[in-house]
């Protein structure tokens, strides 16, 4: 029965990576535009029949609370329609960036604002941090640095499914620089690319349950502060990236100047003043074009904000508690 068990699950793995490589063939087939195009129709359709509609749609009460039913049920149609077109825009990621910095072209399906900051980081010498979020296609702005010879490593979160997790690695080693799975462990080797004066690109835009608190879209929200804790040890330029979906197929990417981040009285970088100014950034983007971004997952989760400023209050009060018992080893620490 084991070896049946083990043969059944095998025989569905297989299966799945044969239907996602179908499904990757097909697209190739139609081409960008039309593999686009039939991605957003398709999810503007099977998307509102999922469990994920529901969280999308408490999310869009939570951020934008003065807005009409009406007017919230017309962002999440876009957004169903962008994420559509995102997962049908997927194998074409080698030829969708277009982008010639020397010869633009005004038709092409890429352009790019903010060159100029790419390019200083790659011929800086120095190490560099660019946060991002789920907007539009989100897989450009590492494909737009490998281009550039920026020497980036994307931090990724895989897949759940193990099928499509491969196939997207696939495409992606194809498409970008260096590819850092986040899961344990994953920090050595950001601290890794950063103490080799490289760069590291991840996306912040999602709940982390060991996270620290910040305010996003009028809600407390947890956040991953690894990028906000490297940019202190490293005090090193931080950079947003985003990409707008325009009609016609069309992308702009526009890269921030180096954020001036918030520093404490020693002057080094406030890891919770950093990660909240990367989160505002990231919260004007969304505000500015809300159907493009990713409302399906559940970014904001009280009970476990709760949880996290209670333990912070707590150890707070635990090092007063020693400042006061024991001043002379408050002040050798």
């Amino acid at each position: 029965m084991l070896r049946f068990r083990r043969f059944a699950s095998q025989a569905a793995a297989l299966a799945m990576i044969l239907a996602v490589r179908a499904v990757f063939a097909l697209s190739r087939a139609l081409g960008p535009a039309r593999a686009s195009a039939t991605g957003g129709w398709l999810l503007s359709k099977l998307g509102p029949l999922t469990p994920q509609q529901r969280i999308a749609r408490a999310n869009l009460a939570l951020a934008f609370p003065d807005k009409s039913e009406a007017e919230r049920a017309a962002i999440l149609d876009e957004a169903w329609d962008s994420l559509g077109r995102t997962a049908g825009e997927y194998a074409h990621l080698a030829t969708l960036f277009d982008y010639d910095a020397d010869n633009p072209d005004p038709g092409g399906r890429v352009e790019v604002a903010g060159i100029e900051h790419f390019e200083a980081l790659r011929d800086d010498s120095r190490p560099g941090i660019i946060f991002s979020a789920h907007l539009a296609n989100w897989e450009l702005p590492a494909i737009c640095a490998a281009r550039y010879g920026l020497k980036a490593t994307a931090v990724f979160r895989p897949p759940n499914d193990p099928a499509v997790a491969a196939v997207i690695h696939e495409v992606r080693s194809g498409t970008m620089g260096g590819l850092a799975a986040s899961l344990r462990g994953a920090a050595f080797e950001m601290h890794g690319v950063l103490e080799q004066g490289g760069h590291l690109g991840m996306l912040i835009d999602q709940h982390f349950t060991r996270g620290v608190v910040v305010d996003f879209m009028g809600q407390k929200a947890l956040a991953n502060p690894v990028l906000a804790k490297f940019a202190r040890s490293f005090d090193c330029p931080v950079h947003g990236v985003r990409v707008i979906r325009l009609p016609g197929h069309r992308f702009r990417l526009e890269l921030t100047p180096p954020l001036d981040l918030p520093r404490d009285d020693k002057g080094d970088i406030s890891v919770d003043g950093a990660i909240q100014m990367m989160t505002s950034v990231v919260e004007g983007w969304v505000r500015e074009h809300p159907g493009q971004w990713l409302w399906m997952h559940r970014r904001w989760r009280p009970n476990m904000v709760a949880q996290a400023e209670a333990l912070k209050a707590k150890f707070a009060a635990s090092a007063t508690s020693t400042q006061r018992d024991f001043p002379d080893a408050a002040k050798s620490g």
